[in-house]
């Protein structure tokens, strides 16, 4: 005679693995819970709310820049996320820390490095070198394999664009005012896409190096006085 199988308790490790739908609500359940307890305590964190002194929303011209960033796809192959390792730090200079990406939406960490990381470029090069790097990257680094981006060069941003997406932002949280709203337009009249890339490009990364320029300027001793003749 057969032995009678004992009933399964509802919570037990066979009743939930045995039971597709069960599971699936159990596991969604664990990552909710887990994803709220470590997501919402940094909405509290003074750290990774407010922005490193310095830093400041982009300009008209700067935010028409990284959205021609978005639209070309440059986070497919650069990344703006310095590790906290002696590797990175000493090629790309300091680590990003969470107050530099305050106005970013979305930021642009990633880990894809086709290309170098762009957190530390602005000010790196100057205007000039990017321009020539992005109409044709070979000519200042032979060995680059990056596309051309020649058409920036002629293509306008359109004025017309930059208020409403001031006004979106400002809606996530970017201090905009309503004077640099209504003066955006002015602000990238007649200026390429090239322009505003290179603007982009330029600041990425300055607030937080600027800083720590002229707090090491103000630790340098004073040099010693010329000898007397």
């Amino acid at each position: 005679m057969a032995d009678k199988k004992k009933p399964i308790a509802f919570f037990s490790h066979e009743k939930i693995e045995t039971n597709n739908f069960l599971m699936i609500v159990l596991i969604l359940l664990v990552v909710a819970v887990g994803g709220l307890v470590e997501i919402v305590p940094l909405f509290f964190q003074k750290s990774t709310t407010a922005p490193v002194t310095g830093l400041k929303p982009y300009s008209p011209l700067q935010l028409m820049g990284r959205d021609v960033y978005l639209r070309e796809g440059c986070y497919g192959c650069h990344s703006q996320m310095i590790r906290p390792f002696r590797a990175e730090t000493l090629r790309y200079g300091h680590y990003s820390v969470a107050g530099e990406f305050v106005y970013d939406h979305p930021f642009q960490w990633g880990s894809k490095r086709t290309g170098p990381d762009l957190q530390r470029v602005g000010g790196k090069y100057s205007d000039e070198w990017h321009r020539i790097h992005l109409h044709n990257p070979r000519d200042v680094v032979p060995e680059s394999n990056m596309p051309s981006y020649a058409w920036l060069e002629t293509a306008l941003v359109d004025p017309t664009e930059v208020a409403p997406r001031m006004r979106a932002l400002r809606t996530v949280g970017v201090p905009y005012t309503d004077a640099e709203i209504a003066g955006g337009a002015a602000a990238v009249k007649d200026k390429t896409e090239q322009d505003a890339l290179i603007a982009y490009l330029q600041v990425l990364g300055r607030a937080l190096t600027d800083q720590l320029a002229a707090k090491a300027a103000e630790n340098v001793p004073p040099a010693p006085p010329a000898p007397a003749p």
